[in-house]
């Protein structure tokens, strides 16, 4: 056997003993790395997805078909950055996600739990937990850069992008009326 065949059939039997691992030219310590970061992203994608729902159907109030709108749209657009994360992870030869108590361990936005939340708290809530979404993504974003991930960093690129509008109309829709009642 040459040489090469002999690497090729040592690469192939290493292949078997890790079924998931995903052949990939990002080295070990580097898919560590963006795995355990786009995993925690992937976590709070998915306190934020519940918490907006949770919002969405105990809105009330005066604006609640305006509001209940918006915060259904923001949900299936929180929700559609889930499967691309844990893909990502997994072609980069990571594991993802298994569990709503890994999700629970790993998440950074808190839980609502409460009865009544006013529909200002609602979206000022929100507003604030998207806000930790950004910043958590340009966090995750450096270490993708730092171990040239560049598909990973689009990607996070475009959800930042993405969030800040949710962060944008949480907040218009929220603002106060002035004296003029605009």
């Amino acid at each position: 056997m040459s040489q090469v065949a002999a690497e090729q059939a040592t690469r192939l039997k290493n292949i078997r003993r890790e079924p998931l691992r995903t052949p990939t030219d990002i080295g070990e310590s580097a898919v560590k790395d963006i795995a355990a970061a786009m995993n925690g992203i992937l976590a709070d994608v998915f306190a934020l997805y519940l918490k907006t729902k949770n919002f969405h159907w105990h809105m009330s109030g005066p604006h609640f078909r305006d509001y209940h709108i918006m915060l259904d749209e923001q949900a299936d657009q929180i929700h559609a950055m889930t499967d691309p994360l844990a893909e990502r992870v997994r072609k980069i030869g990571g594991t993802t996600l298994r569990s709503i108590g890994q999700i629970a361990l790993l998440q950074r936005i808190p839980d609502n739990d409460a009865d009544y939340v006013e529909p200002s708290d609602m979206l000022a809530e929100l507003r604030d937990d998207n806000q930790v979404l950004t910043t958590r993504m340009r966090e995750v974003h450096e270490i993708c850069q730092e171990h040239r991930d560049i598909a990973s960093a689009s990607l996070i690129e475009l959800w930042i992008d993405e969030t800040e509008r949710r962060i944008w109309f949480l907040f218009e829709t929220g603002r106060r009326p002035d004296s003029g009642g605009r």
